[in-house]
């Protein structure tokens, strides 16, 4: 199953992709039905989670039902217990980049949230748009969520300030990135063009950089606040086990 998951992440496009996922969903989780894990978006269990990765496949890590990743739970768990993204009774302006399918219709249907979607190929974009130019005004956004995005994209720099610049004061941006802790600067090489290449460097055939600890730091450059969340130190053992999370992954959580 791991060869064949690696196989169709890197030959299908990801717009194709998201589409034949509706059909496929529903057939997968009903037959990997258990008791063993439980996604925390939707609640429903499974004997085991399914392999993903682009190259190096992890084993137990995306959804059957919500096809969420650690990193989707890791989010949506912050969300529901540690803000009022779900309870506010004044309504959030939200912007979510490359929207992703755990979210998109639980986002869409939440009555406190008006929710505008954006990418420049996802089928669930609202608004084709890129990062780096963006259409919007100054100040318009009380939360962003722009997560594994920059590190495809060439120029961060830009991206990080048309984010900073979209979002209002006072208000909320969680940018999560693929990040290896144990380096202490990002490592990137424009010269790597081949997606062979690029694929075993960064880990994806469309990644352009590894991200380091200096992220956070690069953020703050910008002029975001940022707090370095280390959510699952914050859960218990487990229910990280259960929930199939990824012990010590860090949100990025950015204020303006």
């Amino acid at each position: 199953m791991k060869k064949l998951f690696k196989l169709i992440l890197n030959t299908i496009p990801r717009p194709l992709l998201i589409r034949l996922s509706y059909v496929a969903r529903p057939l997968i989780a009903y037959s990997l039905k258990g008791t063993n894990f439980t996604d925390p978006i939707d609640g429903k269990s499974f004997k085991s989670m399914l392999p993903y990765g682009y190259e190096t496949q992890r084993n137990n890590v995306l959804s059957p039902s919500t096809l969420s990743l650690e990193r989707h739970r890791l989010l949506w768990l912050y969300l529901n217990e540690e803000t009022d993204f779900f309870t506010s009774t004044a309504k959030k302006k939200v912007l979510h980049f490359a929207p992703e399918q755990a979210f998109y219709k639980l986002f869409r249907n939440q009555k406190n949230l008006d929710y505008t979607t954006t990418d420049l190929f996802s089928p669930l974009a609202d608004v084709k748009a890129d990062i780096c130019n963006l259409p919007f005004e100054d100040n318009q956004y009380d939360v962003i969520l722009c997560n594994h995005v920059l590190e495809h994209i060439p120029d961060d720099t830009k991206a990080m300030q048309e984010l900073y610049r979209v979002l209002k004061p006072g208000g909320m941006a969680i940018l999560q990135i693929p990040q290896d802790l144990s380096r202490a600067t990002t490592f990137a090489d424009d010269s790597i063009t081949d997606q062979k290449e690029r694929a075993k460097i960064f880990g994806q055939y469309d990644h352009v950089r590894i991200y380091g600890r200096d992220y956070f730091d690069k953020l703050r450059s910008i002029g975001f606040k940022v707090i370095e969340e280390d959510y699952t130190n914050k859960i218990a053992p487990e229910l990280v086990e259960k929930y199939c999370l990824a012990k010590g992954e860090i949100i990025p959580v950015c204020f303006k």
